[in-house]
């Protein structure tokens, strides 16, 4: 059993060794993605058994595990496409150093963390156009992989099987073997395939809706700081009533949104 420390969450601290010193280098990876594998397994498990009150005490455990918030910054630190992108307020953890005292200080703290404003940036998109960004400060982004990892699981085990959108482990190509089994048989029942794109569907994403799917999911208020942040765009703050911004820790999954 892995201690556990305070973290910003709105659940129960509970207390744990400094983590001041901590030697990044020293720390058993392994271990730490095992504990996080496991408990994301559990979190699946009470779900597919529908125990909720299971469910969401072992998603206060995830919130609060070490483990997860160390797998967290390594994932956003040193996996991260944009890691070397800073937010709003220019910070990043390129050095062992810096990401050990990052992970000591989310993991330590028990003060409510007020998300901060992504900056707004711009990517070229295959057609000429491009593509709007907002690149969350590298606190939120952690605290979005820590609350992805309390919080997927759980929809992975709701989801449709035949979904494969902005999930884990899932591709392109398991889309097109399911299209291919399924016309291969005998007298198939479906003679025909849609592609379709939902233009600006992230733009569009109904706030209330989004917060009503997420039920009673320990870290809504986080969830919610994170849709009500606003978008710093060229030095101008503007507000965000609708939509979630491309380039954070979490996207939604369509099920998130048209799932009733």
């Amino acid at each position: 059993m892995e201690i556990t420390t305070p973290v910003v969450t709105s659940s129960p601290a509970v207390n744990g060794p400094e983590d001041d010193l901590l030697d990044w280098h020293g720390i058993d990876w392994g271990t730490c993605e095992e504990n996080v594998r496991r408990l994301r397994q559990r979190i699946f498990k009470a779900t597919q058994e529908e125990d909720w009150k299971k469910v969401r005490n072992l998603q206060k455990l995830m919130l609060r595990s070490r483990s997860n918030t160390l797998i967290s910054v390594k994932r956003v630190t040193q996996h991260s496409s944009g890691r070397m992108t800073a937010g709003i307020d220019g910070e990043r953890a390129l050095t062992p150093k810096a990401r050990g005292t990052l992970a000591a200080e989310i993991h330590r703290s028990s003060k409510p963390w007020k998300a901060r404003p992504v900056k707004r940036v711009f990517i070229p998109k295959s057609n000429g156009k491009q593509r709007p960004l907002g690149i969350p400060v590298i606190r939120d982004r952690v605290l979005q992989a820590r609350v992805k990892n309390a919080l997927e699981p759980e929809w992975e085990a709701r989801f449709e099987p035949r979904s494969y959108g902005f999930r884990p482990g899932r591709s392109c190509q398991d889309a097109i073997s399911a299209i291919f089994w399924t016309v291969k048989g005998k007298n198939p029942k479906r003679l025909w395939v849609l592609d379709a794109d939902l233009s600006e569907a992230f733009d569009r994403i109904d706030h209330n809706h989004l917060m009503t799917m997420l039920g009673q999911f320990p870290a809504r208020d986080l969830i919610r700081g994170w849709l009500k942040a606003g978008v710093i765009d060229r030095g101008r703050f503007a507000p965000t009533e609708e939509g979630t911004p491309q380039g954070g820790v979490i996207t939604p999954p369509t099920q998130w949104v048209t799932r009733a």
